[in-house]
């Protein structure tokens, strides 16, 4: 049966899960390398965790010349992993098991716009849907990862002054799911840092210690990767770059300020400039669309027109990528990152947009800092914000970085 009461790890013990975190399956000679122990404790610290359940010993290694080692991996019968990623409009929930294979996943319609505790019951339904699905209860759930769309103060695992969500601002996220599930460690951060995860553990980022994750949406923000970890701050909202002024004289965004990146160049600024195109006679198909739509715009009727060859939506989609582009450029010199990924909805309007991103970018920033950079679509984007958020759980469980115990 799966533990159901989290047993505290002392720090020697959390060497050893570190270990194995990275390396999935790992033998007793690998464990004592890497912490430099002697084998007599590497013996006793590998053996008090077999004893509290959470490693199991089986299978057998490759020999170097002797008998084959063999290797230890986590207990599968430890628990579940519950991923809750929150969208602007969606809802999805997973459960996976404690090497991340998602075993279930439902999605429905959500509204952050609620209030927190209308949208925390909603994906606490769903996830007791997950476990009638897979046949467990609540109480065998080991972690709970959250990812929401605003600014995450990720030490108190709370927003932050969030645009999108206001009524969500120091709302104890933790606290309401722990109430649910008592024995569920519970991590919440921002989504784009989430999907910058899944990215560097499932996607084209694995392996890369310096990177840069965009997602365009109805927002636009960034999750870094710095040294291999996500990069948050000091207070935990370091990419955050749709605030960043691209125009002084531009419109005002959701935030007060003027002429911020995502006000101009985001879902909602590319649908207003689309109707202006389409009102004023500029481009007859996105007039067209638009009636066909019950008058209504929207970025995917914008993305139609484009790949219709029409100038107008052309112009609209490439002046955005200037802009990103632009903001990237400053960012690159700064970070100087191997890679940049863009995900989110507006990426699907396709290689125009990414042509005018990559130009401004060259065009702007310092040749050596672009001399190996590449910048290009995540392939897993529709799913990295699934993948991270399990991904997430799976780097702060057994080994909190800051408390090395499994729950807090």
């Amino acid at each position: 049966m799966p533990m159901k009461t989290p047993i505290l790890l002392t720090a020697q013990e959390a060497e050893v899960i570190r270990a194995l975190r990275k390396k999935g399956q790992i033998s007793r000679m690998q464990i004592s390398d890497i912490t430099g122990w002697s084998k007599a404790k590497t013996s006793i610290e590998i053996r008090t965790l077999i004893d509290k359940g959470y490693l199991m010993e089986k299978d057998e290694g490759l020999s170097e010349g002797g008998r084959k080692p063999k290797l230890l991996k986590f207990n599968d019968q430890l628990g579940f992993i519950v991923g809750i990623d929150i969208g602007a409009t969606s809802i999805d929930v997973l459960l996976a098991d404690v090497f991340g294979n998602i075993l279930q996943h439902v999605s429905e319609p959500g509204d952050v716009r609620q209030p927190p505790k209308t949208v925390l019951a909603q994906c606490i339904i769903l996830v007791d849907q997950i476990l009638k699905l897979q046949g467990c209860q609540g109480d065998q759930i080991l972690g709970i990862g959250v990812g929401v769309p605003g600014p995450v103060d990720f030490s108190r695992g709370v927003l932050v002054a969030p645009p999108l969500m206001p009524d969500w601002e120091n709302f104890p996220i933790r606290s309401f799911l722990k109430e649910a599930y008592p024995t569920a460690y519970v991590v919440v951060d921002n989504d784009v840092n989430i999907m910058a995860l899944g990215e560097q553990r499932y996607g084209d980022a694995i392996g890369l210690d310096h990177f840069i994750f965009i997602k365009i949406g109805t927002g636009i923000g960034s999750g870094i990767i710095s040294n291999g970890k996500i990069h948050r701050g000091s207070n935990g909202c370091a990419g955050d770059i749709g605030h960043i002024c691209v125009d002084k004289q531009g419109p005002i965004c959701r935030c007060g300020n003027r002429g911020c990146l995502e006000a101009m160049a985001a879902g909602p600024a590319i649908t207003e400039k689309a109707i202006k195109a389409a009102q004023n006679g500029e481009s007859e198909l996105l007039l067209r669309f638009m009636k066909e739509n019950e008058g209504i715009m929207t970025p995917e009727l914008v993305s139609a027109a484009c790949r219709e060859g029409d100038e107008a939506a052309l112009e609209i989609i490439r002046s955005s990528g200037q802009m990103i582009g632009d903001v990237l450029a400053s960012l690159v010199n700064f970070f100087n990152p191997s890679h940049i990924f863009i995900a989110g909805g507006i990426s699907n309007f396709g290689n125009h947009l990414l042509v005018a991103i990559k130009r401004a970018v060259l065009r702007r920033s310092l040749p050596l800092a672009t001399t190996d950079l590449q910048i290009n679509f995540s392939h897993i984007g529709a799913i990295a914000g699934n993948k991270g958020v399990i991904a997430l759980v799976l780097e702060y469980l057994f080994v909190d970085e800051d408390k090395p115990f499994l729950s807090v």
